[in-house]
């Protein structure tokens, strides 16, 4: 089971990592110049990501059962709107410089990593437990490595795959849950 449970996590980091946005542009025009400097804006945002982490580990004891269902809801809604605008994205051909504080500050300060790891987050460690998170930050790390060795390599020619699995992986999770949070409430 923990097996299975991490290989989400790991689908899920990829699916989250992949899509085109303001980190990945950065990722990108860091990548041109080295894989090492691409990497580094990465490890920068993912790092944010570990701070929200620990808050949530921390704060999720004390949320309220009642409110899980609220939480669950939204972060499946989150999910489905961020699929959405995936499809709607690209990334842009030309951005400023970055490094891993350029990666951390903008990861702390993206509305869309709080308000998901203040939703999802939770999900995830109530519903699948904390191995699915070891996995998300396994893809997540996959993502870091392995994207700015591509960009490097082979330029931006693949972009619209990995946008369109990102987007069907987010919808199918969106919706599972929403679903959990149906049957949390007993609907």
């Amino acid at each position: 089971m923990n097996i299975t449970v991490i290989l989400i996590g790991i689908i899920l980091g990829l699916s989250l990592a992949g899509p085109p946005g303001g980190v990945n542009a950065i990722i990108a025009n860091e990548s041109l110049k080295s894989k090492l400097h691409g990497a580094s804006v990465g490890l920068g945002a993912m790092s944010a990501d570990i701070a929200f982490f620990i808050i949530v580990y921390i704060l999720r004891a004390y949320i309220p059962e009642i409110l899980l269902n609220v939480i669950y809801f939204i972060g499946g809604f989150l999910m489905l709107f961020i699929a959405y605008m995936i499809l709607n994205s690209k990334i842009p051909r030309f951005s400023r410089k970055g490094n891993y504080f350029m990666g951390l500050s903008l990861g702390l300060t993206n509305p869309f990593q709080i308000i998901w790891w203040f939703t999802v987050g939770i999900f995830m460690l109530n519903t699948l437990s904390i191995f699915s998170v070891i996995g998300l930050f396994i893809g997540i790390l996959i993502w870091i490595f392995t994207f700015p060795y591509a960009i490097n390599k082979f330029g931006l020619k693949y972009e619209k795959y990995i946008k369109y699995a990102s987007m069907i992986i987010l919808i199918i999770f969106g919706i599972y849950m929403i679903y959990s949070g149906i049957i949390r409430m007993g609907l």
